[in-house]
């Protein structure tokens, strides 16, 4: 029996379910591409990056430290993207702690760039 917290969506079982994540999915990727400036630049980048990681890695163990560190970027850009909409649902004036949950999100990105920085510096200089 379900509690009246849970969502009335959670009943979704098997490939219903999964037909459902994938449209949720396409859903987000449009929605960030539409909304997010630094998303698709991170997309543009991604679509530049991960062919050309193909053609520099040596080994499938470069190449796919170099894909992914790309991916990472993305990911972690959706997931800030996704805490920034929430803050700004809640409330779009100015709080200590919507401040901090926006840069909490923008050092996550930084990091995940750093990353990008250091496995495609390693691979290139190797």
């Amino acid at each position: 029996m379900k509690s009246s917290m849970e969502s009335p969506f959670k009943g979704k079982t098997g490939l219903r379910r999964l037909i459902n994540a994938f449209g949720y999915s396409v859903e987000g990727f449009k929605a960030a591409f539409k909304h997010e400036d630094a998303f698709r630049q991170e997309v543009f980048l991604a679509i530049v990056l991960i062919p050309l990681a193909f053609y520099l890695g040596k080994t499938s163990i470069e190449k796919a430290l170099m894909i992914a560190s790309v991916l990472l970027v993305m990911i972690v850009e959706l997931l800030n993207s996704a805490v920034e909409a929430a803050v700004d649902h809640t409330s779009t004036e100015h709080h200590t702690l919507a401040k901090r949950a926006k840069d909490i999100g923008s050092a996550a990105v930084f990091f995940a760039l750093t990353i990008v920085l250091v496995v495609w510096g390693l691979v290139l200089l190797s």
